[in-house]
């Protein structure tokens, strides 16, 4: 069997040692640009690059090394019509819920607002808020979502959950689809966004639906930046209709050293880190599919491509 791997931080060498060892009688083909290699059998990968892409149409299917599939469905009818199976969990989950606990208790205890009380050497107790009137909204319940939700259950907020079809989660709220949504938002105090990046959420979160927030709300987007209209929360906050945002993704990554973003002191900014690809767990993951697949048997975390995730 022949793995084609790619990735596109260059570091494959740890990828190579550990799949080597998951799947012994496996080779791993790395792909250069420019050079012939044979037909591979499959193909691990999350955003390739378009060189890469004839590659592909020889494979059986394509393993990618993220929860999102947005990397490769950006490149629609150029891909071959075999499955596309993202990561399921894979370690991602628990830091999910690290990152949003984080963000979500930081401006319930006000610490954002006591770090710049202290950078100007401000000493001031603030009125603590009511934890009766800071609903914490999640967008997107699926695996990650709802370890979100789980951690935060534990502080005792109230919780929302919003998703494309209508979910049922113990003690939580939900609701779904477009025709729920106004009435989702306007009662969330903290927005968490973890939905999938598709033709139907880019900028869904823009000026007119972000405006729904109550005023002195807060975001947090751990999904993708494109979800966001940038201009939109950056004028939503300057106004103070948004308390503050937290964010991890952005439309252009690295975040661009002139951006605005980066001079708003209401905005938090960490470069994509909220779950990082775990290298052992994803490819335990994704050999044990991998084999699921050759033995005819059902594969979990096959990305609908009508879908986009």
């Amino acid at each position: 069997m022949r793995i084609l791997l790619h990735r596109a931080d260059g570091v494959t060498d740890p990828w190579v040692a550990d799949f080597a060892q998951v799947l012994p009688q496996t080779e791993i083909v790395l792909w250069q640009e420019g050079v012939a290699i044979a037909p591979c059998d499959y193909a691990v990968l999350w955003s390739p690059p378009v060189a890469l892409l004839p590659e592909l149409q020889h494979v059986k299917a394509i393993f990618l090394t993220g929860a999102g599939a947005d990397g490769i469905l950006k490149y629609a009818e150029a891909l071959p019509p075999v499955p596309i199976v993202r990561l399921g969990d894979a370690g991602m989950a628990i830091q999910m819920a690290e990152f949003v606990t984080h963000a979500v208790l930081r401006y319930f205890r006000r610490f954002d607002e006591y770090e710049q009380q202290g950078r100007r050497g401000v000493w001031k107790p603030l009125p603590q808020y009511e934890k009766a009137d800071f609903t914490v909204g999640v967008m997107g319940t699926g695996v990650l979502g709802a370890r979100v939700l789980d951690a935060l259950r534990s502080f005792g907020f109230p919780l929302r959950g919003w998703s494309r079809t209508d979910r049922q989660i113990a003690g939580v709220q939900t609701f779904a689809g477009e025709a729920q949504l106004e009435e989702f938002l306007r009662g969330t105090r903290v927005l968490v966004c973890l939905l999938p990046l598709t033709a139907q959420t880019s900028n869904l979160l823009d000026r007119s639906r972000l405006s729904l927030l109550p005023q002195g709300a807060y975001l947090v987007n751990v999904a993708r930046g494109a979800l966001v209209a940038e201009p939109d929360l950056l004028t939503l906050i300057r106004s103070g209709h948004i308390a503050g945002a937290t964010l991890d993704v952005f439309r252009n990554e690295p975040l661009p050293a002139p951006h605005p973003f980066w001079e708003e002191p209401k905005i938090s900014i960490t470069p994509h880190i909220s779950a990082l690809t775990l290298r052992r767990e994803s490819i335990e993951q994704i050999a044990a599919k991998l084999l699921a697949f050759e033995r005819g048997e059902p594969v979990a975390d096959v990305v609908e491509r009508e879908r986009g995730y």
